[in-house]
This record gives structure tokens, C-alpha cells and sequence, in this order.
């Protein structure tokens, strides 16, 4: 499988790391240190060897930080780990903090005492991240400091770095060639003035070089830095050897990780580095060699977000090839769960064994969030040995799962009943459809943001005095990150949407200790007619559907909908049987029909 169920961490092994962190810290002279989740590449996803995050504490969500300081160590985490912090780390060593209510800089602040230094990794934090702290920490005369990394020095077992080999990526999923590609970006760069743009992120590499690899889990790239120059040149950085089963192109040259430092300090200015997501170390080796730096957005982020045509097939008929999968699941489940046997991991195993029957499947694209009843309010809940729970008759069950295929990624959620629920289930599990139903339908202008449309999932739970505390979607890349930027369905988006980007709808709610709900499906962005009576010369967009697999209509109180609702949940269905239903045969076939007649 590829999905594993072991605990990868103790609460009770937090304390002793933190005081050896302790005495390291003292005698380097600082008086505390940030301990980031984040690598070099400012990713989601980390090779074991930057686990820093999690050895230390025992927290493993995909988002998240520590400040350790001699009397307190606060974890700071987002909602969607409100509820798990509390179970993986000794709270008697480290204190959660709400973040970004509670942000970092304040905090700060409010417990260390003026003149104090704070040491950071120059390769784990963003330039604005840096330049944010820096300013609001002068107020009470505290310093920043870049210092060697002080949990590597006391993390004697930590793993080696990952050496798996990189692959080409067909052009006729990708659409485009990279010599296509890297022509696209330098002409960008002339454009706006820049002899160069320096790339750290590994997944804007894979997709400016079609390449894929298989150094991060679950996210299929090669950990590399790249420069891109005005004349489509490419050096790229990384392990050479990762390399050598690709053939050679005199455009891009491979050197390795060493020689990074002195090609940034060796170029022609002004070089574009994003301030975002490139290591502070980059712009403090250039402003060192005297290099202009221009601060601009990776630029391979939007003309990657904005999919090809040929990426909308691939991706199409991945999210049928994966539907079909989960609807044999859902079936399955709907014959099995009643009985009172299954366990969490039974779920997690069963889901991946149907993916895995396709033959198509490469990997899982996270590790499948798998909630029988409290545990369905943990939002990013990840099943172990240890958690694992039945699932009985009476729950809510909540599966939240995806499938890497070479020609998709894939990313949806069911919530399903366990025989017959209570109606204040049914009653926030039709506020949540209702909210999701709202972004399918929208129909807006171009220029409209993730952050304008957010609201419309969120209103049926407001006005019943609910919500849920996290985004309510995140890009999608095609056989590449299943949370992509920077296009998403959030209010702190301010990204105009266009058409090509995927995007994840999956409001949900959450009673912690009781129950959790969230409905996902993946929508791209289209163009849309203009309605009867509307403005000819406005430009309108929408949301067309990737995602086809069955909604419990068990869980739906019908009277709640209204009439366009009730439509777009039987025209759905009506999708899902036309679509699915050819794929299927025998029990599971009768089951989908069954599964989607109109409510």
C-alpha cells in the first residue's frame, strides 16, 4: 500500500528533544529559534529528513511552526489542526497557539525580552517572512539571527535524503513542450526587464522541465533549485544522478546542490526571486555579491495553474477513471458498514485496493483522511494503529481521499451515514451540500477572486449560525500537487480566477468530540455564456465539474432545498449514473443506479 498506519511520532519524546534543543540554543547564544515545518522549497510536502517539525514535537499536520524559547515552546497551528495538536504533542512542554489569529511577531513580542535573539535556518524561511518579523521585532529591540540548523545538530538518526530518479513527463498530457515552456518564461522576463528568475519550488520545475519524480511523498517531483535566464537557458540544481536516465538537452545544464551559491552570486541582476517562497538565503547571497534582485512572483505559477486543453482531457478522464473506483468503494462500504465490522483503516485499505485495480494508479495524492464519528471533526486526520476505530451504526463517516495517475490528479471527499443518523446530522450535512451546490453554480465576471466567492459556500452555515475553519478550496495540479497555487477558493485569496485552474469545492462542518461533514468535488474554470437580458460586453466565468462519484441523498433533508438546489443535485446524479454507470458492472452497477435516482 501506500499508505501506512504506523505512528511516526510520541507526544512523550517531545520534552526531552526540547530541553536537548534547550542547551544547544544556549550555546550558540540565542535566546530561542524558529522551528518551521517548512524545507528549503517552502513546500506542503517534506522527504523525512525535514520532518523537523514533527520529531520535535510530535505534530504532524502539513501546516504549522514552533518557537522555542528557555520557558515556553509554542506550536502554532491553524484550524485544521486545532483538534489534533492537543493529541500529538506533551502540552505540558508545548503550548498550541492559534495561528494566524495569534501571529508570530506578536507573540514574540509578548515573551521575549527586549534585546533578545531569535536564530532561524536562512534556507527555511521566505524573504517576506523574515522582512515582516524583522520590522515589527526592532519595536522592543529583538534581533533575528541566521544560524546552522539546531535541530539537525541534535537529530543523530536523521534519515539521508531522498535519491529517487526523475522521469519524463509525456508532452501529450503536458500540452506543451518544455522548450515551449521555458520560451514562454523567458520571454516573461524580457519583458519585465529581468536577465534571470531563480526556482525553488520543485513542482514549478517539473512542470517547466516535464519532468516527474518521486522525492516527496505522495507529490511526484524531484527536489531541485533552477535558474531560468532571459534566453531560455536553464542551470538546474539537484543530485546529478537523479538525472542520468533523461536524455541531454544543451539548453539545461545539471550541477549539483554544492554550486548553487556561486551561480546566484555569478549572475547578471536584475534576477527575479519570489519572496514568498524562496529561502531568505537566496536574496542574502545576491544582495552579498552585489546583484540587483527583482521581486516578483515565481513565474511559472499562474501559466502552470492555467491548465492546457490537453491537461483538461488527461485530468477528465483520470477523475472518471478514479469516480468509478470510489464508487465501487461506495458501494462496498454501504454493504460491509451496517455489519458493524469495518475499521478506519479497513476504509483507507479497501479505497486504495479499487484505485489500485485500475492500473493506472502511481501513487495515493495524500494520505486518505478516514473519520468514523469524533474522529470526522478532526479535519486532517490521518488513521494509525493506535487511532484506528470502528466504524458503527448510528456515525457519520467522513473519507476524504485522492489518486495520483499520470494523467491527473485527484482529490474528493464523501460523508457518509452508518445506518440511520440524527437529524441535526442531516439537517448541517444540507447546509453543507447547499453551500457547495452555491459554487457550482456560480456565474461570475472575469476579474472576480477566490476570496469574492468563498462566501457563497459558507452562507447556508451562516445563517444558522455555523462554520468551519479552513478554506473552502485549493488548487489542483495535473499529476503535481493536490494543493496548488496560488489560485484558490478562499477570503484571503486575491487572485482574479481564469480559466484552466483547478480548484477544489469542500465546505464542510465540524462538532468536535461528535461528528465531522465535508462534500468535495473538483471544479475547473470555463467560460460562460452571457444569460438572456445580461450584459453582451461582460466577460463571464464558471466552474464546469471534474469530479463525478455519488452524494448520499440519505443525508439530504429534500425540503431544505430549494428548487434550483434540488436540480443541480439530480442533474448531477444524472451525470455521475451516464458517466460512472458504463464502468461499472453487476452489484456495484444496479447500487449506482440506485445510489443516484433523483431526489
Amino acid at each position: 500500500m501506500f499508505q501506512e498506519f504506523s505512528a511516526t511520532t510520541r507526544p512523550e519524546d517531545g520534552p526531552k528533544r526540547l530541553a536537548r534543543l534547550r542547551a544547544h540554543l544556549a550555546q550558540d547564544g540565542v535566546t530561542g529559534c524558529l522551528v518551521p515545518r517548512a524545507d528549503r522549497h517552502q513546500g506542503e510536502y517534506v522527504a523525512a529528513c525535514d520532518e523537523r517539525l514533527s520529531w520535535l514535537t510530535g505534530f504532524t499536520g502539513s501546516a504549522g511552526f514552533c518557537a522555542v524559547l528557555p520557558d515556553v515552546a509554542g506550536v502554532f497551528v491553524d484550524g485544521r489542526y486545532r483538534v489534533q495538536v492537543k493529541a500529538q504533542v506533551d502540552t505540558g512542554a508545548f503550548t498550541p497557539v492559534d495561528w494566524p489569529e495569534t501571529k508570530l511577531e506578536d507573540w514574540l513580542l509578548d515573551h521575549v525580552p527586549g534585546g533578545g535573539v531569535i536564530g532561524y535556518d536562512p534556507w527555511l524561511h521566505s524573504s517576506s517572512e523574515i522582512d515582516r518579523l524583522e520590522v515589527a521585532l526592532a519595536k522592543r529591540k529583538i534581533s533575528l539571527r541566521p544560524i546552522a540548523n539546531p535541530v539537525d545538530a541534535i537529530w543523530t538518526d536523521r534519515p539521508a535524503p531522498p535519491t529517487e530518479p526523475a522521469r519524463g513527463y509525456p508532452v501529450e498530457y503536458a500540452g506543451k513542450t518544455s522548450g515551449e515552456k521555458r520560451g514562454e518564461i523567458a520571454a516573461l522576463l524580457r519583458e519585465e526587464g529581468q536577465r534571470a528568475a531563480v526556482l525553488t519550488l520543485p513542482d514549478s520545475i517539473a512542470w517547466l522541465l516535464n519532468i516527474r519524480g518521486g522525492d516527496l511523498p505522495h507529490l511526484p517531483v524531484t527536489q531541485a533549485f533552477a535558474i531560468i535566464e532571459d534566453d531560455a537557458r536553464v542551470t538546474l540544481f539537484t543530485d546529478p544522478a537523479k538525472l542520468k536516465g533523461l536524455g541531454p538537452d544543451p539548453a539545461i545544464t545539471v550541477l549539483g546542490w554544492e554550486a548553487f551559491d556561486a551561480a546566484l552570486a555569478n549572475l547578471a541582476g536584475p534576477v527575479r526571486v519570489d519572496p514568498a517562497t524562496a529561502p531568505v538565503r537566496v536574496a542574502q547571497v545576491l544582495e552579498e555579491a552585489g546583484v540587483e534582485i527583482a521581486k516578483a512572483a515565481d513565474p511559472c505559477l499562474l501559466p502552470k495553474a492555467k491548465k492546457t486543453p490537453a491537461e483538461i482531457r488527461a485530468t477528465t478522464e483520470a477523475h472518471l477513471r478514479d469516480g468509478a473506483a470510489v464508487a465501487r468503494f461506495l458501494h462496498w462500504f454501504d454493504t460491509e458498514a451496517p455489519k458493524g465490522n469495518l475499521t478506519e483503516i479497513d476504509c483507507v485499505r479497501s479505497l486504495e485496493a479499487f484505485r489500485a485495480e485500475t492500473g493506472a494508479l502511481k501513487d495515493i495524492s495524500f494520505d486518505t483522511i478516514a473519520g468514523a464519528g469524533a474522529h470526522g471533526a478532526i479535519v486532517h486526520y490521518r488513521v494509525t494503529e493506535e487511532t484506528n476505530a470502528r466504524v458503527l451504526p448510528g456515525q457519520l463517516f467522513l473519507i476524504d481521499s485522492g489518486g495520483q495517475y499520470e494523467d491527473g490528479t485527484t482529490d474528493i471527499t464523501r460523508t457518509l451515514p452508518v445506518g440511520e443518523v440524527g437529524d441535526e446530522e442531516k439537517t448541517a450535512f444540507t447546509q453543507v451540500l447547499q453551500g457547495m451546490i452555491a459554487i457550482h453554480r456560480a456565474r461570475f465576471p472575469k476579474g472576480v477572486t477566490g476570496g469574492h466567492l468563498d462566501a457563497l459556500a459558507r452562507a447556508p452555515l451562516w445563517a444558522a449560525g455555523r462554520d468551519f475553519d479552513h478554506g473552502t478550496g485549493h488548487g489542483v495540479g495535473v499529476y503535481l500537487g493536490v494543493h496548488e497555487g496560488p489560485q484558490r477558493l478562499s477570503r484571503v485569496s486575491t487572485l482574479p480566477l481564469e480559466p484552466g485552474m483547478i480548484l477544489s469545492n469542500e465546505p464542510g462542518y465540524y462538532r468536535e468530540g461528535t461528528f465531522g461533514i465535508r462534500i468535495e468535488n473538483l471544479v475547473v474554470v470555463t467560460e460562460a455564456d452571457t444569460p438572456p437580458g445580461g450584459d453582451a460586453h461582460r466577460a463571464l466565468l464558471a466552474f464546469e465539474t471534474l469530479t463525478w462519484a455519488p452524494i448520499d441523498r440519505r443525508l439530504v433533508v429534500a425540503d431544505m432545498l430549494s428548487p434550483a438546489e434540488r436540480d443541480w443535485l439530480n442533474s448531477y446524479h444524472e451525470g455521475v449514473a451516464r458517466r460512472i454507470g458504463p464502468r461499472l458492472d453487476g452489484a456495484a452497477a444496479d447500487w449506482l443506479g440506485q445510489a443516484t435516482a433523483p431526489v
